[in-house]
């Protein structure tokens, strides 16, 4: 990444604008049941009063539509920042105008103001430019370190930076494109990739991208059945996606072409409908049940994966194996996180893009086994397609 970075920059005595992504899950009290997104913001932030700046954070929480809702504001992520900061974290009520620059210019060296939700005002994610101006006027210097955010071109990520003299990347983000782009452009060998999730059709140009540069790509999830479907197997009531069952049979013949590995689960959990409670059995992937549905992948097919992982220098993997949300389906899930925190400690690069990979290996209690687990679920598709990210290219270049 030949991009300016945090250490690059001057931060004594500057206002030290700051897009994080505090877009955290709250509860019905307003209470942060996951702070995972603040507590990966906190070396920036520490780096930022630690040399006497002035930090100025910005941020988006949920979908309140271009309107203050009072269940969207940032107050109560202000308040939990200032807990694991330990110090005060002021908070304004809103993200611009006279009393919030009011705000940001009054700052003292070594301070902190978190701004009101970015997206009260629909002209954050038009990325309009009045706005993006008036936000670069709360600070001197720029500094992005929400990656999370980095796939959208909106105005506290792209517009903001054609306003200020230096924007730079935070150490989150130049994390997450350390792993990322080193398992993508320069990989140890073998690279493996394991690919999960409900569609192919969020995952087409990620495995497209990546048959180009993985030794073996394992296949799971519910789109494991149309590929299935792609050779002429029963799925019975499994999820399918009858309009890719073509696609996912050219990906196959360009795998072979390739002389790819390209792994399809051997055997799979299937239930007789879809809830926790279900009555469940372990089938080959050819004899699945017509009237029956897949919703994991098997044991056989875990110790397939496992003996991949195992002998791979990278890895890298986005989407969970089943319906993990159901504590009944989430072994196949668990066991690729499982084999990834092994993985790990025989020196392997494990990444684990975000979303509900993410989630997966947190509810495993898994993520501090791997090398790195993205907080970007969007962005980090995004990257793995080899997309260039409107965040990230906005950033002033090295010299």
């Amino acid at each position: 990444m030949n991009k300016l970075s945090i250490d690059d920059i001057t931060l004594k005595s500057k206002r030290v604008l700051v897009r994080v992504d505090f877009n955290v899950p709250l509860n019905e009290q307003q209470e942060i049941t996951d702070d995972i997104r603040i507590i990966e913001s906190l070396p920036t932030i520490n780096k930022i009063l630690g040399e006497g700046g002035r930090a100025i954070l910005m941020s988006h929480l949920g979908r309140p539509k271009g309107k203050p809702k009072p269940e969207f504001s940032l107050k109560p992520v202000a308040q939990h920042l200032s807990r694991v900061l330990g110090k005060p974290v002021q908070f304004a009520p809103d993200c611009i105008g006279a009393d919030v620059e009011g705000m940001a210019n009054s700052l003292n060296d070594g301070e902190c103001l978190l701004l009101e939700n970015l997206r009260y005002h629909n002209e954050e994610e038009a990325n309009d430019p009045k706005f993006a101006e008036q936000l670069a006027r709360l600070g001197d210097v720029y500094v992005n370190d929400a990656f999370g955010t980095a796939h959208r071109a909106h105005a506290s990520t792209e517009g903001v930076t054609r306003y200020v003299r230096v924007s730079a990347a935070g150490y989150l983000m130049q994390k997450e494109l350390e792993y990322l782009g080193r398992a993508v452009s320069n990989p140890a060998r073998p690279f493996v990739a394991i690919l999960g999730g409900a569609k192919i059709s969020g995952k087409i140009d990620v495995i497209q991208n990546l048959m180009g540069k993985v030794d073996a790509l394992l296949i799971g999830g519910g789109m494991m059945f149309t590929f299935y479907k792609a050779q002429g197997l029963e799925i019975g009531k499994s999820l399918l996606e009858e309009d890719k069952v073509d696609l996912a049979r050219k990906l196959l013949a360009e795998a072979k072409e390739r002389n790819l590995r390209l792994l399809l689960p051997t055997d799979c959990v299937v239930a007789d409908k879809f809830e926790n409670g279900a009555n469940t059995q372990t089938v080959a992937a050819s004899s699945i049940p017509a009237d029956w549905l897949g919703m994991d992948i098997g044991p056989e097919t875990v110790k397939l994966f496992n003996n991949e992982v195992r002998n791979a220098k990278t890895v890298v993997w986005n989407g969970p194996m089943g319906v993990f949300e159901m504590e009944r389906f989430a072994a196949g899930t668990n066991a690729v996180a499982q084999a990834l925190g092994e993985a790990t400690k025989a020196g392997t690069v494990t990444v684990v893009g975000g979303g509900d990979s993410a989630a997966a290996i947190a509810k495993a209690g898994l993520q501090k086994s791997v090398s790195h687990v993205s907080t970007g679920g969007g962005a980090s598709l995004e990257f793995l397609e080899g997309k260039v990210l409107p965040g990230v290219a906005a950033l002033t270049e090295k010299d």
